[in-house]
Order: structure tokens, then C-alpha cells, then sequence
């Protein structure tokens, strides 16, 4: 056990959990990091095909995301931009039109109507408070509804409605039916706005890393000496002396401890004594969006010939979008996703009926090149046992405002960290990266 003691134990070998434990380190303090998987890289993922990068979990970055670039730099990586030249496609109702830029060719009417609604939103988000967004003056009125009802009271048609929630299922990986409307302006006001969350050129879509994101919590972990793979944490325990962690591995002693993984991830470690009844309701109501990344991959980026850009949006899914996905080494890939409500269920249905679902979105929006790709896999993030979904929790109405304070508040020698509670860019990368900042200054004030 003494080789196990430690001044910190950080819980979860994702962005935010190594950041956190590279800070403390650097602050000169005695740290273990704790992985459950038998990887590094929490929600971020990277395969490795005939020498092409594929990021099976998040992939992007852009601008306005400081803490991402200067990491990105640090570690020796550099960025290339996502291809978002030529037409975009937009299905709508089982017809599909292409356009270009950021207006889609749909009725002028139903044009109007859709900025008329997210000009109302941009407005509106700006008076939830990011820090405390359940301090809002009218957070309980937003948090008692969901935003598919705040839609259907201001959205006027159908067709905006669907548009939108295309977009909301790959932005949460839930329906616009799901979700607390103050979440969801909290979250919009965190990611600077709902187009930069929705763009790729000069949004949060602009940029790739060059052999993927993974990378950069294995570059941060090689500058920690005490990093444990294959090591789920069951139980906590908290006495007058300490606080000591129950893995799979081993027990650690600490004197803090740092929870960065997912809210419903916590839920399913055992706590003595047991948690704050908030804290722990908290952790009950959240779940996992449901997020399938499916790849294509092929001899040559055809699409481009016929001036298209690989965007392609689906009002009725099952892929809600789809998007270019060539490697830093121009082996050419198609992505698309399968979000919200259409990937429930997926992993059970035969692997050939969902490969086809997908080919078939291609072949509409691409051509029949589409339909015979070189290669084709996917990721369900709801199949991963040490994620449960994907890209992030989501909060139902009523719980924000009800137990959104314990969301980062310390429960003894307990701290919170991961995107999901980040204050500036929650549900991202930079995010996570954000969330690190903050708890570490937290726990090195705790220890002294």
C-alpha cells in the first residue's frame, strides 16, 4: 500500500483526467492516473487503416477553442482543415436538393421561419449564466420544458422543426424532445453560439488532427510516471485520514481525488460514505446520448469530381449527417452519423441491414460509386461499457435546476471533472480541457 500512496488519484485516462493530472504533477505533487480501459483517450478514439487516422469519437476543433491550439502545439501536432469546398446536400422530407454556404434550398417561407428561430435562440442563450445556469431568471420556466416544446410553440412548421433537430441530434446525440431547454441554452451559450456549433468552416467542424486525437492523451500521459490501464474503479472510500480507491487493479491511498468521467459513469461506482443526496440524484437523471460514427472508405474521393462537398443532412434519418472524411494521406472515406433516437437500438440489428441503411445515404447523396466502398466499420458509443454513449450527458427537464449545483461542488475529498462540467465549451474537447484547469487549481488549494 505504500507504493500506492498518493497525494492525488485522478479517475478516468481521458482529455480531462490527464490534463488534470499533468497540472499537479507539473505543481509537483504525487499523482496516479486510473483507467478503466484497456486504452488512453476517454471519448476520443483513433483508428489506424493502411496508414489513414480515423477518429471514432471526437474528431474537431476550431476557432475560439484556446486551450485545444495551444495543447495541439505543445505536444508537436499540428491540424489540417476539414474539406468543406462544393454543394452540400440537404434531404428534407424524402426529397433531396443540394446548395451552397450555409442557406439550404427549402421553401422561402420555411427559410424565414428557420432564422427567425435560431436568431431567437442566439438571443436567448445569451442570458444563461455559464457558470451557474440554473441562476438564470427564468431557469425554471426553461428548465420545466423540453426543446422540442419550446420549438413547437415558436418553430411554426414542421419542416423547421426537423431541420433543427438534425442538427441537435449530432450536437447531443438526443432528440429535441429530450432535452432541457436551459440545457440546452446553457450548452449553446458555452460553444459560443449555435451556428459556430453547427459549421464546419470557421466552427467547431474547421479542424482535424493530424493522426487523430487520441494522441494527445497519449502524449500527455508519457509525461506522468503513474499511469494505470485496465483498472475500473468500484469503490471510494472517505475516512478522517484519506481517501482510498478500489480498482480492479489494486487499492490506492490518496489524500484528493478527482472523478473525470461521465456523470452516469460515476453513478456506477460505490461511495462510502455515500454521496449527497444531490449529488447523487444528480447522477441518476443524466444519461448518455446515443452517437454511431459509420465510415466508408474508398479508392478516390469521387464526390469531390461531381463538385460536392460530402455534407449532406437528413431530416428523417436513420444518418442525420454526413460529412468528408479523407485522411491526412488522401485515402478517401465517407462518415456519417447515426444520433438521437435512430441509434438506439442499432448495435441490434444485423450488421448487414445497418451497413446497407447507411450505403443507401451515400448512394442518394453521392452517386452509385457509393454503394461498393473498399472498406466500411463503425462505432456504436453505447456498445462501450466505459463510455455508455456519446458525445455527452444530457439533462432532462427539471434537473438542472433541481441538482445542476452539485455538478462540480466537492463532495470531501472528492472532485468533479470532465466536459460535462466545463463551464466554456462543455461537450468538447476543449471542454474536458477547461474542466482540467479549473480542478486542478481546486484540488491544489484543497491540499495547501
Amino acid at each position: 500500500m505504500d507504493d500506492q500512496q498518493r497525494d492525488v488519484i485522478v479517475i478516468g485516462g481521458g482529455l480531462a483526467g490527464l490534463a488534470a493530472a499533468r497540472a499537479l504533477h507539473r505543481a509537483g505533487r504525487s499523482v496516479t492516473v486510473l483507467e478503466a480501459r484497456d486504452r488512453l483517450g476517454g471519448r476520443t478514439w483513433t483508428r489506424a487503416i493502411e496508414g489513414g487516422a480515423y477518429d471514432l469519437g471526437g474528431q474537431w476543433t476550431g476557432p475560439g477553442q484556446p486551450r485545444m491550439s495551444a495543447l495541439i502545439a505543445e505536444l508537436g501536432l499540428s491540424t489540417f482543415p476539414t474539406w468543406a469546398q462544393g454543394r452540400k446536400v440537404l434531404e428534407l422530407a424524402g426529397h433531396c436538393s443540394t446548395y451552397t454556404g450555409t442557406i439550404p434550398r427549402v421553401a422561402p417561407w420555411t427559410l424565414i421561419r428557420l432564422q427567425l428561430v435560431i436568431n431567437r435562440l442566439e438571443r436567448l442563450c445569451t442570458q444563461v449564466p455559464i457558470d451557474d445556469p440554473w441562476k438564470a431568471e427564468r431557469a425554471e420556466e426553461w428548465d420545466a420544458q423540453t426543446l422540442g416544446g419550446w420549438l413547437q410553440h415558436h418553430g411554426g412548421s414542421a419542416d423547421v422543426i426537423a431541420l433543427i433537430q438534425a442538427a441537435i441530434r449530432v450536437i447531443f446525440g438526443a432528440d429535441v424532445g429530450e432535452l432541457s431547454f436551459l440545457h440546452f441554452l446553457f450548452y449553446v451559450h458555452s460553444g459560443g453560439g449555435l451556428m459556430k456549433l453547427v459549421e464546419t468552416h470557421g466552427g467547431n467542424q474547421d479542424l482535424r488532427v493530424r493522426g487523430g486525437t487520441q494522441q494527445l492523451s497519449e502524449r500527455l500521459a508519457a509525461q506522468l510516471p503513474h499511469v494505470v490501464l485496465q483498472a475500473p474503479v468500484r469503490r471510494i472510500v472517505q475516512d478522517e485520514q484519506g481517501i482510498e480507491v478500489h480498482t480492479d487493479a489494486g487499492t490506492w491511498r490518496a489524500r484528493r481525488v478527482i472523478v473525470a468521467v461521465p456523470p452516469p459513469l460515476a453513478d456506477r461506482i460505490r461511495y462510502e460514505p455515500a454521496l449527497p443526496t444531490l449529488r447523487d440524484q444528480l447522477t441518476q437523471r443524466v444519461g448518455m446520448g446515443a452517437t454511431i460514427k459509420c465510415f466508408a472508405l474508398y479508392e478516390r474521393p469521387f464526390w469531390r469530381d461531381q463538385g460536392l462537398s460530402g455534407e449532406g443532412a437528413n431530416t428523417e434519418g436513420p444518418v442525420s449527417v454526413t460529412f468528408d472524411n479523407v485522411a491526412e494521406d488522401g485515402r478517401a472515406c465517407l462518415l456519417a452519423f447515426v444520433v438521437g433516437r435512430p441509434a438506439r437500438g442499432w448495435a441490434e440489428r444485423p450488421e448487414a441491414e445497418r451497413r446497407q441503411l447507411v450505403l443507401d445515404t451515400f448512394v442518394r447523396y453521392f452517386g452509385e460509386e457509393a454503394r461498393s466502398p473498399l472498406d466500411y466499420f463503425e462505432c456504436d458509443w453505447a456498445t462501450e461499457p466505459f463510455s455508455g454513449g456519446a458525445p455527452i450527458a444530457t439533462f432532462p427537464p427539471g434537473s438542472l435546476t433541481a441538482f445542476g449545483p452539485a455538478l462540480r461542488a466537492p463532495v470531501g475529498r472528492l472532485h468533479w471533472a470532465g466536459t460535462e462540467t466545463a463551464r466554456e465549451s462543455t461537450g468538447f474537447m476543449e471542454g474536458a480541457l477547461e474542466s482540467a484547469e479549473r480542478v486542478s487549481v481546486e484540488v491544489l488549494a484543497a491540499l495547501g
